[in-house]
């Protein structure tokens, strides 16, 4: 591996610093304090190294190059003036960690709870998710999600507009206050993966191009320049970003990372970034006796993220299945503009509770040609699905959570299904509790410019929306009141049916963390889709029981005839009246027959 990038505080006011810059031809590291400049030493690959004493944490720098310009160290741990100031020197050993017990755990184990840190909580912090884990100790959810907290422009933002990828937000609480999350979370058994983003920096206070060639021109994502993979001098970048992983993996003791948008990781290369990522952490799963989870977001429904190294994969445990969501929201919500004009279908629900992917090469009329390939063979717990998250709750005009959009009785039909089906499942904050706040997008830019590029490119991406909905009061992702808007409100359990979902989503992880839904995993499972009656049924037995999961979709109430001499066990019912329903778990089966209402779920034992 390269050199170790950025401010290694060595102990004794001893700190070695080293940044890639590889055409400069002078390189100083300035202080801000006592305005002194050292002179870094250059080696044959374009690294500028040198350690220097008198420097303690706390102190701030820059580096100065060709004795020009000053700009914030690439690889910086901590950006407490912003984006556009002086990096600080942090000492990593500070922290006494209090969890050398935990081993982490398989990905196949977790119910995952996906959190922005910034308006998960009125503090906004991460002590402010310190003081919720007593509520998630209560769900049942056993590892959480921070989305990125990469520093950024500002105070306000979803995070992938991150500029220094090694610093963790300051307005957050810094790398002390992530360090102190992360034990606490280790002390109640919840594992803690983040978000990373390696396909794109954000715009502003992105200075790292002027030490290098880190961008390439031979690509360009939807959001800039593209990161240099596989271009000229792309060895030293792809280490940069390996460096950062492992460093929030190591650093950290975070159990996993979550890679945003990997199909926008361009790299023609022999041995993909990603896959040399897998091996890197495989090897410091070695090292350190811990497991790590990575899991990527890619919209191609490729398996070959996840297939193993001997069958030309990359290793990964787990990926995103966009699949699920949108087979189930437009379902749900009738909805078919833009992308989800390939969903709606009934069949694609079970092909999706089946196998994960709908598009497993098969033709899509919206992007107009066959996307993904088959992923026979692969496990369900490579799989992580979900019915809501910052993208597809986020990323709609007005921000709607399925509270707003779906009546009580659909909002716990879509929890059955996601919950029973055989995939790694993932809560997006709030839902558990049927949150109404929207969350919104919503950026704290500088720069007048881009804040103005930001709002206009908003719209301009919901136009179709204005052209059907005349009065519309536009969410400017600038104003405070946006982010504001979007916290969570954590006074439900003084609303009774926003308790009652919670104690359904409570059951419901319950049961699936014991395995009660295990059957549908197999192999003999049978999956019934009913179009007209926007019915699906699914069923999987062994050698000592059935178990059936019936979910109507419909307004009409289904009935069939149950063959079995002992009535089923009901391990579930939405529609029972301790859920907030208007129905008996005795109802469910009468002389002989079993009836599911409209918009419920049953699953059952016989």
């Amino acid at each position: 591996m390269g050199k170790k990038v950025g401010a290694v505080y060595k102990g004794h006011e001893k700190v070695e610093f080293c940044v890639w810059a590889p055409f400069a031809k002078t390189v100083e590291v300035v202080f801000e304090k006592s305005k002194n400049a050292e002179d870094l030493i250059k080696d044959n690959k374009g690294y500028w190294c040198k350690e220097v004493k008198n420097v303690a944490p706390g102190d701030t720098y820059k580096f100065r190059l060709d004795q020009k310009d000053e700009f914030p160290d690439p690889a910086s741990l901590s950006q407490p003036q912003g984006v556009h100031s002086w990096s600080q020197v942090i000492d990593h050993s500070a922290h006494e960690w209090q969890d050398r017990e935990w081993k982490g755990r398989q990905l196949s184990e977790m119910i995952i709870y996906e959190l922005h840190v910034g308006s998960f909580t009125k503090t906004g912090t991460f002590e402010g998710v310190i003081d919720k884990l007593g509520h998630l100790e209560e769900l049942g959810v056993n590892t959480i999600e921070l989305m990125p907290v990469a520093q950024f422009p500002g105070e306000r933002n979803w995070g992938y507009d991150g500029v220094y990828p090694f610093a963790a937000q300051d307005s957050y609480g810094g790398a002390a206050g992530l360090k102190k999350l992360v034990d606490a979370c280790h002390a109640q058994g919840i594992s803690v993966i983040l978000d990373v983003v390696y396909n794109h920096l954000g715009p502003e206070g992105n200075y790292i191009s002027q030490y290098g060639p880190y961008f390439t021109d031979k690509y360009h994502t939807p959001w800039g320049s593209a990161l240099n993979f596989d271009d000229e001098y792309s060895d030293q970048v792809r280490q940069h970003f390996i460096q950062n992983a492992l460093m929030w993996l190591e650093g950290f003791h975070l159990d996993g990372l979550r890679l945003d948008a990997v199909h926008e990781i361009i790299d023609r290369g022999a041995r993909h970034f990603l896959k040399e990522l897998s091996e890197k952490t495989d090897a410091l799963e070695t090292k350190t006796g811990r497991k790590y989870v990575l899991i990527a977001e890619s919209d191609l429904n490729d398996t070959k993220l996840i297939r193993d190294y001997e069958h030309g994969g990359f290793g990964l445990e787990g990926q995103w299945v966009d699949d699920f969501h949108h087979a189930l929201h437009t379902i749900l919500t009738g909805e078919d503009a833009g992308y989800y004009t390939d969903y709606g279908k009934m069949e694609f629900l079970a092909k999706s509770f089946k196998q994960a992917f709908i598009y497993d090469g098969i033709y899509s009329p919206f992007r107009k040609r066959s996307i993904g390939n088959a992923p026979a063979g692969l496990e369900p717990s490579h799989f992580v699905i979900c019915i809501q998250n910052h993208d597809q709750v986020g990323n709609r005009l007005l921000g709607e959570r399925f509270a707003e959009l779906l009546s009580f009785e659909k909002q716990k039909l879509a929890a059955a299904t996601m919950l029973s089906a055989p995939f790694v499942p993932m809560l997006f904050m709030g839902e558990e509790f049927g949150e109404k706040n929207r969350f919104q997008y919503f950026v704290s830019h500088g720069d007048a410019s881009l804040v103005k590029a930001v709002q206009e490119g908003r719209k301009r991406e919901f136009e179709y929306f204005f052209h059907s909905h005349s009065e519309v009061d536009f969410p400017d992702p600038q104003a405070k009141s946006t982010f504001e808007n979007s916290k969570l409100n954590w006074h439900f359990k003084k609303d009774d049916q926003k308790n009652k979902l919670f104690n359904f989503y409570k059951k419901l992880i319950k049961l699936k963390k014991q395995g009660a839904f295990g059957l549908f995993s197999l192999q003999n499972a049978t999956f019934e889709a009913d179009e007209d009656k926007k019915l699906l049924k699914v069923s999987a037995k062994d050698e000592n029981s059935v178990l059936t999961g019936i979910y109507n979709f419909g307004s009409s109430e289904y009935s069939e005839k149950i063959l079995e001499k002992i009535p089923p066990r009901p391990l579930i019912f939405s529609a029972d009246k301790k859920w907030g329903g208007n129905k008996d778990s005795n109802e469910l089966f009468d002389s002989g027959n079993i009836i599911v209402p409209a918009e419920a779920a049953v699953i059952y034992r016989s």
